[in-house]
């Protein structure tokens, strides 16, 4: 199968969030079911990373071969499939929202923003900064710089590790499309700071998060990876 779009996700810096079914069932694309990945209970991520040496169709685009992302997605699965359904994602750029709504339905937004990466001696800080809504908001994680491989079958593997991505199409019915990436590694996580409006960027049915601490946080360093084209679910 020809693949749609290559690049480097890197830089990721993962904020899960255990959330009630009830919240995520609107969004819950026909025959899936929630992945359960800790403790029985639905997760949501809040994700942001870089994207560089963006190439779709082999092609690259001036001006938009490198960009940040931040996504807030869920976790399903449809039999031995584990993959996400995102509720949002942000970016700074009109052209890849564009693309990324024509070609996948997906839902994107966009808004202006940043990232930097920063590195002292032992640590390595990932920094976000967003404008939404008439506010500054920032994400920033903060880890040893050094990189270790997590035990498959542990949470930040779970959380990190997907196959697929679903949605629904502009008819309604359930589509999946394929990431292929090798296994990322991870810096310890040594601290984070979440500065952000839940209500303002994503509705107030996420208000409740404003005061909730993360379940984990997780620091990635990233790869190459191929995203095909989508199709509908069988």
């Amino acid at each position: 199968m020809r693949t749609f779009l290559t690049a480097r996700w890197a830089n990721l810096a993962l904020f899960q969030f255990a959330v009630p079914d009830e919240v995520l069932r609107p969004h819950l694309p026909d025959g899936l079911e929630l992945d359960r990945i800790a403790h029985g209970k639905a997760f949501i991520s809040l994700v942001a990373f870089d994207f560089e040496n963006v190439r779709v169709f082999g092609i690259p685009w001036p001006l938009h071969t490198r960009f940040p992302e931040i996504n807030l997605r869920f976790y399903v699965k449809q039999g031995d499939r584990r993959g996400v359904v995102f509720i949002k994602e942000l970016v700074p750029r009109p052209a890849v929202a564009f693309i990324a709504r024509w070609c996948y339905n997906e839902p994107y937004a966009v808004a202006p923003m940043r990232s930097r990466v920063t590195r002292t001696g032992p640590g390595v800080t990932f920094t976000h900064q967003i404008r939404y809504g008439g506010r500054k908001h920032f994400i920033q994680a903060t880890g040893d710089a050094r990189l270790i491989t997590e035990a498959e079958g542990s949470e930040p593997h779970l959380f990190k590790e997907h196959s697929w991505g679903f949605g629904r199409g502009t008819d309604g019915r359930t589509s999946v499309y394929q990431v292929e990436h090798p296994i990322w590694r991870t810096y310890p996580v040594t601290s984070y700071l979440l500065d952000l409006d839940w209500s303002l960027i994503y509705g107030p049915e996420w208000a409740f998060l404003q005061a909730q601490a993360p379940h984990s946080v997780v620091m990635a360093e990233g790869s190459a990876i191929s995203v095909f084209p989508h199709g509908r679910m069988a």
